[in-house]
């Protein structure tokens, strides 16, 4: 049994946990292995579980780890995904889902797969997925902080900490849209769609259990401000430090003393 990997530095923030470690290949592993371990307890008390996912290369490591981890019974877990373009093609390269499904579904097959369509009807497609999200309580979700500080697509212009909504379409900020370049997921800034369908922070929020892995040096400043500034929308994450289960997984580029 592989031993579990020590972070560098241990510290909260009002209520949320925060673990260093010193690259980022060991951040997103001890982030799956916490995960595992969560999900593995959690089956042993429910029937089924359900879980959703943030779609980034920031969760690379991660969600690897996660996929070749043995001794989940993947039929008995129901995933999301946290947001999704409008316009794109669910097999386009860009897609969110595609980017789960290549990287994580496709290889564990979970019993029941809830996917964004962004080629829906936008007021139509929240109401189907917000029935889905109302089914019962969500257990995990493993999403990621953004360059401007939002979670999901929850920018600063939109975030909504009393959201009366579970998923909503929303325009998204320029800064989301050239982060989206600035990870070589598309060329050029005009070529990024302008609106996406995201969960709403509440959604996010009312998740028993959330894990946060966010790495690099692009991250060092919403880092920041989400573990030192005020709690407001105008950092969106800096509403996890409200959660009541909330561990944050940075490396030494992304955390700064």
């Amino acid at each position: 049994m592989e031993l579990k990997i020590q972070p560098n530095k241990q510290k909260k923030f009002d209520d949320l946990l925060v673990r260093v470690y010193e690259k980022r290949k060991e951040m997103g592993r001890a982030a799956a292995a916490d995960v595992i371990e969560k999900m593995k307890s959690l089956l042993k008390e429910k029937e089924t579980i359900r879980m959703v996912f943030a779609s980034a290369p920031s969760q690379n490591e991660f969600l690897e780890t996660l996929k070749n981890a043995s001794g989940i019974d993947w039929e008995r877990v129901t995933v999301f995904h946290m947001d999704e373009y409008i316009g794109l093609k669910p097999k386009s390269e860009q897609s969110f889902s595609k980017f789960l499904c290549d990287r994580l579904f496709d290889g564990v097959e979970p019993g029941k797969i809830h996917l964004i369509n962004g080629l829906n009807n936008a007021a139509n497609e929240c109401q189907v997925y917000s029935e889905l999200l109302n089914e019962a309580p969500i257990d995990i979700v493993c999403l990621g902080i953004g360059e401007n500080g939002h979670i999901a697509f929850n920018d600063p212009p939109v975030a909504d900490f009393n959201d009366p909504e579970k998923i909503k379409m929303v325009m998204l900020d320029e800064v989301s849209r050239q982060q989206q370049v600035n990870d070589e997921v598309f060329p050029h800034l005009d070529d990024v769609p302008t609106h996406a369908l995201t969960l709403t922070i509440p959604a996010l929020m009312s998740g028993s259990h959330l894990y946060c892995i966010v790495p690099g040096l692009t991250k060092r400043e919403a880092v920041r401000k989400t573990l030192t500034g005020l709690i407001s929308e105008i950092i969106p994450a800096s509403i996890l430090r409200r959660h009541p289960d909330c561990t944050l997984y940075l490396d030494k580029d992304s955390y700064n003393e």
